[in-house]
């Protein structure tokens, strides 16, 4: 593929150089979130109206909105729901996941893949990939590496996000380690040089300020490029503590979602919830990757990128 010129990690970030990103990419899950609300059989169009609620209200606020096609991407770019200044980022992920189960795996969506698909408007886009240690490693690479070159070719910024899991064999033998797992995957796939690493935070969030910064000073070292967390599996209230202690081992800030609006799922009047309950949490963490986080180019700087 050939390379032509793309955006920095400016496009992503705020003035400061780090990141408050909200992400609404959440598709069979955000149904089976409605179901956990009491709201089951959502149907598509609620998806679409629930994250056209959170680009109107937390936009304004994040540095970019991570969006899916399936659910409202090109509404809601078209439509400028998203707020002047904020970055889109778009899912290039297609999802193995079976209702109401986690993701088991990912490929390239061919849709977004294809050259005839428009990037209008849009500055990024994002991978999930799904790591096991398994005999396909050498595969997620691959995909890995494709992605990373597609962005190349089509001029936007590439977000890789590779989520560790268990082999059976792992769990029957007792010998899981997730924060091993999440650092071997980050070696691993970083490697293939993504313009931004979005990491699982250690631990799930729970530990120790000490704990989680000595964890995450291995992931720093563990990742060939700037990198910022998620918040799967992060309880909403340490969800902030852990985005800190992350930033203070070098992190450039986050790329979250459901610690910012998952218990706004569900509520008689969304657009107030998400102004009460989600727009305060953002201000809030944004104001943390501002005092603790480091700026994109210190970190590309310091891995030798720039």
């Amino acid at each position: 593929m050939t390379t032509i010129d793309r955006p920095t990690l400016d496009r992503i970030a705020r003035p400061s150089g780090t990141m408050a990103m909200v992400a609404m990419d959440q598709r069979e899950s955000l149904r089976t979130m409605f179901a956990d609300a009491g709201e089951p059989g959502a149907g598509d169009a609620t998806l679409v109206d629930f994250k056209r609620a959170v680009a109107r209200e937390l936009t304004p606020l994040a540095s970019a909105f991570l969006v899916d096609r399936d659910f409202g991407l090109r509404d809601i770019v078209d439509d400028g729901l998203v707020a002047p200044g904020c970055a889109v980022i778009a899912a290039a992920d297609a999802l193995v996941q079976e209702p109401g189960r986690i993701v088991e795996d990912t490929e390239l969506d061919d849709v977004v893949a294809s050259p005839e698909f428009s990037l209008q408007g849009i500055d990024a886009i994002k991978l999930l990939v799904i790591w096991r240690r398994d005999a396909r490693r050498a595969e997620r690479v691959d995909l890995a590496r494709r992605f990373v070159e597609l962005a190349r070719s089509r001029g936007v910024l590439s977000v890789l996000e590779p989520v560790v899991r268990a082999t059976r064999e792992e769990l029957d033998a007792g010998t899981w380690d997730g924060e091993a797992a999440i650092r071997e995957a980050a070696r691993e796939l970083s490697a293939t040089r993504p313009d931004l690493y979005k990491v699982q935070v250690p631990l799930g969030g729970r530990a120790s300020h000490d704990e989680l910064l000595a964890e995450c000073r291995l992931l720093d070292d563990a990742i060939a490029t700037p990198w910022v967390v998620l918040s799967q599996g992060v309880a909403l209230d340490t969800f902030p503590a852990a985005v800190r202690a992350a930033c203070e081992a070098g992190a450039s800030g986050f790329l979250a979602g459901r610690a910012l609006w998952s218990d706004v799922v569900g509520a008689s009047d969304v657009p107030r919830a998400l102004l009460e309950v989600s727009v305060p949490r953002l201000a809030a963490l944004g104001d943390i990757v501002d005092a603790h986080g480091r700026p994109w180019r210190e970190a590309a700087a310091a891995k030798g990128l720039l």
